[in-house]
């Protein structure tokens, strides 16, 4: 397998497998405690290879998300959107951060993520979501440095660029 073909399926399997992540059903105590997978993957790869992620597929993941989940149709493709947006916008700058650094900024964009959320579910109708629904945040953005170190080191050792 070339290097083209091997890039293109890792990077395709780890937006899979982010979708799916997001689908595995927790009990109702765990739940709000789920970090948003799909973010996180798409954060990574913003990060690191600039030029494979546009806002178009993180329009395309969040819509796939959307319909997987059973959401409202583009609730999640605009929050991809608007986090890849401001990811590949400050990519310059996060990708020198140190992981303490990058892990506040992550943070930022996720909480951001919240907010847009909620701003869509109140347009839509529904109640104020309790104090624990924000908690995926902070749990997204601890588990951050880990999940980029296992894919940059699983990137590298398959020598993807």
């Amino acid at each position: 397998m070339n290097r083209h073909r091997l890039a293109v399926t890792w990077f395709s399997t780890t937006l899979v497998v982010s979708l799916l992540a997001m689908l595995v059903p927790l009990p109702a105590v765990l739940q709000p405690f789920k970090p948003y997978w799909p973010a996180l993957v798409l954060l990574y790869w913003s990060l690191e290879s600039g030029e494979r992620v546009n806002l178009g597929m993180a329009f395309l993941v969040g819509l796939f998300a959307d319909l997987l989940d059973g959401v409202l149709l583009g609730e999640q493709a605009m929050r991809l959107t608007a986090l890849v947006f401001i990811a590949l916008r400050f990519r310059s700058r996060l990708r020198f951060f140190p992981m303490w650094q990058q892990t506040l900024a992550v943070l930022a964009l996720l909480l951001n993520d919240r907010v847009l959320l909620l701003i869509v579910r109140v347009f839509a109708g529904e109640a104020s979501p309790p104090v624990s629904w924000w908690f995926s945040p902070f749990v997204g953005a601890a588990l951050w440095p880990f999940l980029f170190l296992l894919l940059d080191d699983l990137r590298i050792r398959l020598r993807i660029a």
